[in-house]
């Protein structure tokens, strides 16, 4: 088994946050794994930009605004 550092996106609205979470790679199943912890760590953050809670999402990753570009 092993573990290996990974950021992930999350897009809500018009925010984007990166999440810093764990992979867990094995040679047996569909690998690789996230750890239950970074699982809800992702859910927790998908919620709190789907309520407007930035500073809870904010704890937890780096947050980002998008902003539309205009052609």
């Amino acid at each position: 088994m092993k573990k290996r550092k990974h950021t992930k996106l999350v897009h809500e609205g018009k925010y984007v946050a990166e999440v810093d979470i764990e992979l867990i790679d094995t040679p047996e199943g569909w690998s690789p794994y996230l750890t239950l912890e970074d699982a809800y760590k992702l859910d927790d953050v998908r919620e709190a930009l789907r309520k407007g809670d930035l500073d809870t999402a904010s704890r937890l990753a780096r947050l980002y605004t998008l902003t539309p570009v205009a052609v």
